[in-house]
Parts: C-alpha cells; sequence; structure tokens
C-alpha cells in the first residue's frame, strides 16, 4: 500500500464520523459546552474543517473555501474570517454558532472534497514537498497532511463524545 491509499482510507472514514457526531442534534444542543467549559459541538467541527481549509489552502495553493466561497460571510460569526479557531479563548468558542448540523456538514463536505480531490492528484514524490519552513525540521506535504488528519480525527472523537454527554443529560430531564 502506499502512502496516497493510506491518507485515501484516513480521510475518506471522516465524513461518517462527521455525521454521527451531529446526528440528531438541534441548534441549542450543537452549541452546548459540556461542563460549561468544554467545546461545543459547532466549535469542534467547524475549528477542525477550518483548519483543514487553511492548511490545504496554504499547501496547495488556493484560496481557502471558508472566505472564497462565502461561508464566513453566510455564517456571519463574529470572529475574524481568517481565524482557524487555533488558541480560542472560552469568549471565542462561544461566538462559534451554527443552525443546524447542516450548515456544518456543508462547509465540511466542500473542504472535504476538495482535500480528497487534492490527494488522488498526488504522486509519492510529491509528499516530500517542503511546505512549512517555520519548523524545525521543516514540515513535508506528508507531515502536514497526516496532522490536519490526525486533528481532525481528535476533534471529531471529541465531538462525538460531547454528543453523548449532551443525548444523555437530555434523556434524564
Amino acid at each position: 500500500m502506499k502512502p496516497i491509499d493510506v491518507l485515501n482510507e484516513g480521510y475518506g472514514r471522516l465524513p461518517d464520523l462527521m455525521r454521527s457526531a451531529v446526528k440528531d442534534l438541534d441548534a441549542d444542543q450543537l452549541s452546548v459546552r459540556p461542563g460549561g467549559v468544554g467545546n461545543s459541538v459547532a466549535w469542534l467541527i467547524w475549528h477542525l474543517t477550518r483548519i483543514a481549509d487553511a492548511h490545504f489552502s496554504e499547501a496547495f495553493g488556493h484560496p481557502e473555501l471558508w472566505r472564497a466561497d462565502g461561508y464566513a460571510e453566510r455564517w456571519g460569526l463574529s470572529i475574524d474570517p481568517r481565524d482557524t479557531g487555533w488558541g480560542h479563548t472560552s469568549e471565542q468558542v462561544d461566538q462559534v454558532k451554527v443552525s443546524s448540523g447542516e450548515q456544518l456538514l456543508e462547509y465540511f463536505g466542500a473542504v472535504h472534497e476538495l482535500v480528497m480531490n487534492l490527494i488522488a492528484g498526488l504522486q509519492d514524490e510529491d509528499l516530500h514537498r517542503v511546505v512549512d519552513v517555520r519548523w524545525d525540521p521543516p514540515v513535508t506535504l506528508l507531515v502536514r497532511l497526516v496532522s490536519v488528519l490526525e486533528d481532525a480525527e481528535q476533534h471529531v472523537g471529541q465531538a462525538a463524545y460531547a454528543r453523548g454527554i449532551i443525548l444523555a443529560a437530555g434523556s434524564s430531564d
């Protein structure tokens, strides 16, 4: 199996995980922060999608879908459109609100489709290209792709956990 096959397999699993994380949650539930301080499902899904969008944009030299395709405008968040959620304060997490799980899945779906198309066009030798010299050692495309995938898996797992807490709390009322 080639590295690109592994990337396709890993990224290909994300849509089902996303749908499961937001399933049956309404807008209010998507904004619940477990324990009052944890990240909401909405924030987690938005953030992992923004990270993928920003990193793939930089690595492949195309505009971020968040801004170029009007998601930032349609969502109307009160945060900077360049913001990806990295290092957000509690107050900033509270600012990420959505109208539905479908809103989250629409943006994720657009980014995911782009990601899968970009990966499909790669050759093994492309994976060694340096995409970020701000680190020591510099980051190759393969390392960036793996780190974005790992980040997405962690955040969607957190969203699924938060979903379970939210649904369990609702069923005990």
